[in-house]
């Protein structure tokens, strides 16, 4: 387990409290990496009083615009989540969720997102997450704090580090394709599926969640990527209408 290559993402978030708790949960389990997509209040002196010591963490936050910022340059995401979301990812509870990240943080980066303090996240977000991790709680009452969510998943990625080290597998070029690369080849694809006239295009989003899901199961590399690319590139010249001359 490389703490390092691990990153703690809050979506939205819209209590400063939640990020001060969050910080310090962090640090109790041995987490520095924060990523705060549009807070809505941060820097702020509430986050400073609930991070109790964990001032580090907020000083040294990331501040990013969008959800696809914070997923640069990482190769597997998990996206905590309240709820079943049916054609997106497979879903883990966080002891399989953190013995993942300990199997691949070793070699890659990782993202590990929790959403916004009322609705969680949005479907689009979770269908660029690899896996979604579900919290078990009492039915009669599910609701979660932000901050105590994050200290059920730094602990169980605590006990990773005391139990047996694996040896991670494969050679580093045949790592998956981190999440930005996925996602322009998800761009990449829909735009020639159109241009096919294979998708609908009123609704081209429905069957385009069914194919993230496809190859978030798959995890290619950069290597695959590109020659999924290298095709799709090959058919929009072929397709075309040539140049008058």
């Amino acid at each position: 387990m490389n703490f390092n290559n691990v990153r703690i993402v809050l979506v939205e978030p819209s209590h400063p409290g939640n990020i001060g708790a969050t910080a310090r949960a962090m640090k109790t389990m041995g987490l520095q990496r924060l990523v705060l997509v549009n807070p809505a209040h941060f820097p702020h002196l509430e986050a400073c009083a609930r991070a109790a010591g964990a001032l580090d963490v907020l000083d040294n936050a990331q501040i990013v615009n969008s959800f696809e910022a914070a997923l640069i340059g990482c190769h597997w995401v998990f996206g905590c989540s309240a709820r079943s979301r049916g054609v997106t990812a497979t879903e883990l509870d966080p002891r399989q969720a953190a013995a993942k990240i300990a199997e691949h943080s070793d070699l890659t980066e990782v993202a590990l997102i929790f959403g916004r303090e009322r609705c969680g996240l949005h479907n689009n977000e979770t269908d660029q997450c690899n896996f979604l991790v579900h919290i078990p709680t009492n039915p009669a009452f599910a609701s979660l704090n932000l901050a105590a969510a994050v200290q059920v998943l730094a602990y169980e990625l605590r006990m990773q580090t005391h139990r047996a080290a694996t040896t991670p597998s494969g050679n580093v070029l045949d790592l998956p394709a981190p999440a930005d690369e996925m996602q322009r080849f998800y761009e990449h694809l829909e735009q020639v599926l159109l241009q096919l006239e294979f998708l609908n295009p009123s609704n081209p989003r429905h069957l385009m969640r069914r194919f993230r899901r496809l190859f978030n199961r798959a995890h290619p590399d950069r290597r695959e990527i590109n020659i999924l690319r290298g095709i799709l590139t090959a058919i929009q010249q072929k397709t075309d209408p040539p140049v008058g001359r």
